[in-house]
Order: structure tokens, then C-alpha cells, then sequence
């Protein structure tokens, strides 16, 4: 056996370094112009003659190191002047009908081919720049950060630059030129530079991807197989100062019907986002008066589980640049301007005679700033700051009607540091510290972590981790702070078609990070065991297969209370995925988890639930989305053996259809019924814990409309309907063992029956540069009862005929850039 092993490794790791040996990294000399050029997409200006011509393209996927083929190959040219960057050229197609084409809006993907140009400015092989362009003239931009298991490395589409393009259809296929002034791109103020460079271009009907500077699949890292563009001499970063300033309209309607409450209420603003250049690499980003009021509803669920609920963020500017502070994934933006700290302690300062009649359930953000770039050192540091002001709940008497306010948030101050030091051979160093100070009473918590990433010199294996301490230090006598420790460490072979990774991560009883990160438990030693094989070479009936096992172990790191097992739970899965010739993707998996000892679920500290084994089996299937038609459909069934017939099923259907490049529409649909699971129910009042086998439905559908009459102009459409249905079978008791012991003479009712509507309606206009106009229409209903009606169409019904919360708003944003009005001036 060890021989075998010994033999399939040897064999991986001289298929890695010798199929691709002849693989040279390009360099395209870099020159300038100083004639002008019209950003028309025609490429007829005589500035285009002085630049340097990149072509000779690599297929990059499906087949690895294929040349383009005549007829559809890819023809471009990039130079520069004094103002920035010039990028253009021609995606040949024979047929111009192969070229696919959508309208999806500013950064949507959608079904397009699209041309891309990569830039690693500071050369450091780990961060770069993206902007793309498809057919139908829309521009993407993302920020490229290394990722040491993807050579796709992790892409930021939330930033967001300003620059030029224009693009031109013809009958040979389409040609386009891009503008990039420097305000749009950061680097250093070398009087001569040498950028990283590649460019890349995908064929969305054959799903065939191309690069100038050839890629092998096989290596870990997008950034780390890049050309050189060199010879960049005497360019100099502008002054990047640019102002959004909106001003914002809001109207409300609720039919509370009730004299002391307006059914209309309306509300008008205005702001500034404002975008520094501190210096060649640093930029100050500012919102003052932030208006989020127009970002998409959050997709709301009924929590069953132990742990809180985690939300996408979709505020623009917690979203926008911020690679450097997802670091050790210890920042969750949600925390700022969230639920309040105190929210809940409102209703049980309400005496008798009185009750709450206002709660806000989000804190009021005042301003927020952060700074972020990265020296020519390859030194990237970013400062996060955020404040939100007091909030108050009222509560009313209900004989006087005498009003007095509840502090339910104090003020508070949240802080981000980040400082990471890219290294050679695709590594890092990094240091990161949150902190949460507030006003009044309440504690405050800071949390520091170091974090490393070293790959070898080939960049075949890695080694990374990292080692966190949290501190909750207490203002009252009484209460006594609290020092937290965790770390994680792993290694794995990243590169070449054999993969593994084993890990640790440790976190001790004190650790805690949730005040500005999204931290659900401590006091855990999990151990973890991946391998993974890949073929990347199309073959047969397959483009790409893959192949992993993983197995995992979890143990508490200290027992609790009078319980001496540490074990919590174990798995073991394994996973098979793969793209066949018709371009379609299916997977199937499959696992096996041990009986597992709950310490959550009772949600009693001390207390354990002792949940048997189980097994569970799946797949999933992708239609090939260049289709007019496609969909994509999952599958996945959990049951647990000889442990009270419990079992599950999750199913998922997605519909897409285009009717043509302007209008499409999609359907999601999720079902996950639930015959017999078992949990959590209540703690009575003489802390017996009750927990209940319940019969749970759950619908989630999201229909969603898109229409764009230009790639500067479009209407959206979102409706979701989630419902879930709980109805009680049968109570069991909580035993000290982790057992249950069945119930009766249970009265109460805790059936559930959880109704979410939500409208999201937007239409925006681009109508210049950065600025934009949009108008929104949102629509919410919550319809809640213990009435366990599972009829799906009946739970819809019932909950638009409940009273709904309408919000209709417009918002304009205009663009200021410094350089354009001194030009105007």
C-alpha cells in the first residue's frame, strides 16, 4: 500500500512539472503615445500604430494549452500616455452568431463573452487589478487577490473604478478600446515600472477560455503565471479626488389605521460618498450621512438552529474594496449599524402597566471611513472606522400614556486594522485587530490576530495559519474581564493534479470575536484530512473531472460541567464533480456522520443532546447556461439509522430563460420537507428542557424579472416567498445524559407558521460616468401564526392579504472627479 501511494505521487508530481515545462512567461514592451485617441470601439485612430500588439493566445480551459484557432482568435494592443492607460482590440468569430450577448447591468456576469485585462501593478504576484468588457459594450472591475487553493484567486466585483469603453459589432466579430486613466489604478512612483500582465478572453457558447500569457490549471494561482508588461517610465499618479453627493426621496406606507400613527410618513435626504488618493497607493474612502436605504431586502428565514442567522451584506460600501479586511475572517460588516446590544432587554424593563410601542431593530450608522492600499513594498494596510449613534426603544404607559425612552444601543465605535505584507513565492504575513468601544456601561471587546501563508519556491506545497486573542474588558465592578485564545494551522500540496490539506484549529472556552466578526461557538479542537484528484485534460465523455475525500473530527477543548466526553462530532464524505463534452456540470456526494454529542442544541450550557448516526446522499446538475433555456437542480437526503426514523430532504430547481439579449426571467425554487426531525423546543419553568419531534415544511422561491433597454439603463424584478410550516408530533424530555424521555400533558402550542414576502423592484439609468439614478420599489409582509397549515398556495394567499409595508424611493448620485472639473475650470 505505501508503495502504491508512494508510486501515484511520483507520477502526479512529474505529470505537474513536466506537461507544462514550455511554459515561458511573455513580455510586451510597453510604449507610449502622445497622439489622440477617440474611445469609439473602432481602433481607426493613429495612436493605435504605436502600440505594442499582444495576440498568440492559450486556451486555458477546457483544453489546456491549445492554441486559438484562425478565424476566432483575439488581436490587442495596449499603450499608454501621460493620462493613462489605452487598451484595445478585435475578438475575431467566423460566425458572428457564436458571439453570446446579454444585457445584465454594470458587473453582471450574465451569458457574455468578454475580454479582460489583469494587471499586477506592484508585480508582487498576489494582487491585481481586473476590467472587463463584453460584446454589448458593459464594463466589469474587480480587485484580484491570490488565493492559495483557486488559480482563480478570490475577485472583488464590488470595487468599482471609473474609466472608458466603447465597443463595435461588426461581421468579423467585435473590436473595443478601453480608457484606464491612473485615478482608475493603483501603483507606485517608479520613474521606470514593470506590471505584471495578462488579458483574457472567453468564448461563452463553447465555454472555451483563452490567455495571452499561457495558464496551467494544474498551478496554484491566477496572478503567479502572469506576463510582464516593462519598460513603464515616468507616468505619475494623479490627484484622486472624487465626490458622489446624492440626494434621496423617500415614501412610506403602512396602514396602521390608528390616530396616533401616520400611514404615510416620507422622508427626504441627502450625502456624500467621497473617494482620497492619500498618495500614489492609499485611498480614503468616507460615507457621511450614509443613505442605505435602497439595498436589497435580506433574505429572512425562520432560525430553528442554535446560532444566529448570517446575512450577504449588500451596503456598497461595506462591500467595495475591502479584500484587505476580510483577513482572518474577523470582520462581518452586519455588526455595524445591527441588531442593537440591549434590543430584547426593552420588553423586560416594561412594567405591567406598560408596553413597547418602538423598538428600532437597526442601529443608526452616523459616518464611516476607511483607508486601504499597498506600498510598492508590497505593504497592505487598511483602517476600517464606523460609528453609530444611541439608540432608544419607547415604552408608553398604557393608563397615562406617559412615554420614556429605553437605551437599547449605546453609542459606539467600531475599528478595523489590517497590515499584510506580501512576500516572494505567492506568501504573506498579516496582522489584523478588531475593536468595539461604546458609550455608557457596556463592555467593550478587541480581538488581534497574525496570521501567516508560506508557499515553496515551485509553489507546490503551503503552510498557513494563525493565531487570534479576543479581550472583553468590563466597565462594572462586578464583572470580570475576559482573555480568549485561538489559532489554526494546516498544510497541503496546492499545485499539480494530486491535492491534500490536513488541519487544526483550536479555540479555547474564552475566545470570542462575534462583536465585529460572525463568531458562533468556542471551546472546540477540530481536526480535519483532505485529498482531491483532478483531470483538467478533456478526455472521453469529460472536459474536467474531480475527485476528493475529506474526513473531519471535532472535541471540545475543555469538558463542561459534570459531562467527561469531549467528543462532539465526526464525518467522513466524499465528493465527485465534473463538465462533460455538451458543457454540462453534475456532481454527486455523499457522507457519513458518527453519533454526535450536541452541546448547542439544548441550548442550556452544561447540557448535551446526543444525536445518533446518520447517512446522506446527493447530486447536482447544471444545464449548459448558454442556452436560452437552462436550469440547474439539487437533490440532498439525510437519515439517521435506528434513531427515531428521522430523515430529510433538500430539493432545488433553478429555471432561466432568455428571451433575447434584453429580457430574461429566472425561477428559484426550494422545498425542504422534513417527515421527522427533532430538536429544541422550550425550557419550562422548572428548567425542564423540552424538545419535540415536529414535521417541518420549508418553501423558499425567489421569481425574478430583468429587462435592459441599454447597457447604461434597465428594470429589475425580485419576489420571494419563503414560508415555513412546524407542526409538533410528539415532546420529549431533555435528560441529564443527553437521552430524551417522551412527554406528555404538553398543552401549549408551538406550531410555527413563518410567512415572508418581499418586492424588490429597481430601475437605474447611468446617465453619466459614476452617476446614476434610481428609483426603488419595496414591498414587505411578515404573516406569523401556530396554525400548522402546510398548503403551500393557501400560506401565500393568506399572506398578501396581509397588511404590507410599501416603500417607493429615488436616488440620484452624481460624479465628481477633481481632474475633469479643473479641466472645466
Amino acid at each position: 500500500m505505501k508503495k502504491t501511494l508512494l508510486l501515484l505521487f511520483s507520477l502526479t508530481t512529474f505529470n505537474y512539472y513536466h506537461s507544462f515545462a514550455q511554459i515561458i512567461p511573455k513580455n510586451l514592451e510597453a510604449k507610449r503615445t502622445n497622439k489622440q485617441v477617440i474611445i469609439d470601439g473602432k481602433l481607426t485612430d493613429l495612436a493605435w500604430q504605436d502600440a505594442s500588439k499582444a495576440d498568440d493566445y492559450t486556451e486555458f480551459r477546457p483544453k489546456a494549452g491549445r492554441k486559438e484557432e484562425k478565424g476566432n482568435n483575439t488581436e490587442t494592443f495596449l499603450m499608454y500616455d501621460d493620462a493613462g492607460i489605452y487598451f484595445g482590440g478585435t475578438c475575431f468569430e467566423r460566425n458572428i452568431d457564436s458571439v453570446s450577448k446579454e444585457l445584465v447591468g454594470r458587473d453582471g456576469f450574465g451569458m457574455n463573452d468578454y475580454i479582460g485585462l489583469i494587471f499586477d501593478t506592484y508585480n508582487d504576484k498576489l494582487n491585481g487589478f481586473e476590467y472587463f468588457l463584453t460584446p454589448l459594450g458593459e464594463q466589469w472591475d474587480a480587485k484580484m487577490t491570490s488565493n492559495q487553493n483557486s488559480n482563480n484567486g478570490g475577485e472583488d466585483f464590488s470595487w468599482n473604478a471609473v474609466w472608458k469603453s466603447a465597443v463595435v459589432m461588426h461581421d468579423k466579430g467585435w473590436s473595443f478600446e478601453m480608457f484606464l486613466p491612473y485615478s482608475a489604478i493603483r501603483f507606485s512612483k517608479d520613474k521606470v515600472q514593470n506590471w505584471g500582465l495578462n488579458i483574457t478572453r472567453r468564448r461563452r457558447k463553447t465555454e472555451q477560455q483563452y490567455t495571452w500569457n499561457a495558464i496551467n490549471p494544474n498551478v496554484n494561482g491566477f496572478l503567479t503565471q502572469e506576463g510582464q508588461w516593462t519598460g513603464i517610465s515616468n507616468i505619475k499618479p494623479p490627484l484622486r479626488l472624487q465626490l458622489f453627493p446624492y440626494f434621496s426621496v423617500y415614501g412610506n406606507h403602512f396602514p396602521a389605521n390608528q390616530a396616533d400613527q401616520k400611514n404615510w410618513t416620507n422622508q427626504v435626504s441627502g450625502g456624500l460618498d467621497l473617494k482620497l488618493g492619500l498618495n500614489q497607493a492609499f485611498t480614503l474612502d468616507a460615507t457621511l450621512i450614509p443613505d442605505f436605504g435602497q439595498v436589497q431586502s435580506d433574505n429572512k428565514v425562520l432560525n430553528l438552529t442554535p446560532f444566529e442567522v448570517k446575512f450577504n451584506e449588500n451596503r456598497s460600501f461595506f462591500t467595495e474594496g475591502t479584500e484587505l479586511f476580510n483577513k482572518g475572517n474577523l470582520f462581518y460588516s452586519r455588526r455595524i449599524g445591527g441588531t442593537p446590544l440591549h434590543l430584547y432587554d426593552a420588553y423586560d424593563d416594561a412594567k405591567s402597566n406598560e408596553e413597547v410601542t418602538n423598538n428600532p431593530t437597526e442601529s443608526k450608522l452616523i459616518n464611516a471611513s476607511k483607508i486601504s492600499g499597498r506600498t510598492k513594498n508590497g505593504l497592505g494596510i487598511g483602517v476600517l472606522n464606523a460609528i453609530t449613534q444611541t439608540q432608544y426603544a419607547t415604552i408608553e404607559n398604557i393608563e397615562t400614556g406617559e412615554k420614556r425612552r429605553f437605551e437599547t444601543n449605546p453609542t459606539t465605535n467600531y475599528n478595523l486594522f489590517v497590515l499584510d505584507q506580501t512576500l516572494k513565492h505567492n506568501s504573506s504575513i498579516s496582522f489584523v485587530n478588531t475593536s468595539v468601544i461604546r458609550g455608557s456601561n457596556d463592555y467593550n471587546a478587541n480581538v488581534s490576530a497574525g496570521l501567516f501563508s508560506f508557499s515553496d519556491k515551485k509553489n507546490t506545497y503551503n503552510l498557513s495559519g494563525s493565531a487570534s486573542v479576543s479581550n472583553l474588558r468590563y466597565k462594572n465592578a462586578g464583572e470580570k474581564n475576559s482573555l480568549g485564545y485561538s489559532h489554526s494551522l494546516s498544510f497541503g500540496k496546492t499545485s499539480g493534479r494530486f491535492n491534500f490539506n490536513v488541519s487544526q484549529a483550536l479555540t479555547d472556552t474564552k475566545f470570542n470575536s462575534n462583536d465585529l466578526g460572525y463568531f458562533t461557538n468556542n471551546n472546540f479542537i477540530n481536526h480535519s484530512f483532505y485529498v482531491g484528484y483532478r483531470y483538467t485534460e478533456p478526455k472521453g465523455w469529460y472536459n474536467r473531472l474531480f475527485f476528493n475525500f475529506n474526513a473531519s473530527l471535532s472535541n471540545l477543548f475543555s469538558p463542561i460541567g459534570a459531562i467527561e466526553s469531549k467528543y462532539q462530532q465526526s464525518r467522513l464524505q466524499f465528493n465527485i464533480n465534473a463538465q462533460t463534452k455538451k458543457l454540462m456540470w453534475f456532481g454527486l456526494f455523499g457522507n457519513y456522520n458518527p453519533a454526535q454529542n450536541d452541546f448547542y442544541e439544548p441550548r442550556n450550557e452544561g447540557r448535551v443532546f446526543r444525536r445518533g448516526n446518520s447517512i446522506a446522499l446527493g447530486g447536482w446538475l447544471e444545464s449548459n447556461s448558454a442556452k436560452k433555456y437552462s436550469f440547474s437542480a439539487e437533490v440532498f437526503e439525510r437519515v439517521f439509522l435506528n434513531f427515531y426514523q428521522l430523515n430529510g430532504l433538500d430539493f432545488s430547481l433553478g429555471q432561466t430563460y432568455r428571451f433575447n439579449s434584453k429580457f430574461s426571467i429566472k425561477l428559484n425554487w426550494g422545498y425542504e420537507p422534513r417527515p421527522r426531525s427533532l430538536g429544541y423546543t422550550t425550557t419550562l419553568a422548572n428548567n425542564t428542557i423540552l424538545f419535540a419531534i415536529r414535521k417541518v415544511n420549508t418553501f423558499d422561491n425567489i421569481l425574478t424579472l430583468k429587462y435592459n433597454f441599454t447597457n447604461k439603463m434597465g428594470l429589475s424584478f425580485r419576489a420571494r416567498h419563503y414560508a415555513s410550516i412546524v407542526n409538533i408530533k410528539e415532546f420529549y424530555t431533555l435528560n441529564n445524559n443527553g437521552s430524551l424521555t417522551p412527554k406528555t400533558g404538553i398543552t401549549d402550542n408551538y406550531n410555527r407558521n413563518v410567512n415572508y414576502f418581499n418586492v424588490d423592484m429597481v430601475y437605474t439609468w447611468q446617465f453619466g460616468p459614476g452617476s446614476f439614478l434610481n428609483i426603488v420599489w419595496k414591498n414587505a409582509t411578515v404573516n406569523s401564526s401556530d396554525i400548522a397549515n402546510n398548503r403551500y398556495f393557501e400560506n401565500l394567499q393568506n399572506t398578501l392579504q396581509t397588511d404590507p409595508n410599501n416603500n417607493i424611493s429615488l436616488k440620484v448620485i452624481y460624479f465628481i472627479d477633481y481632474l475633469n472639473f479643473k479641466k472645466l475650470r
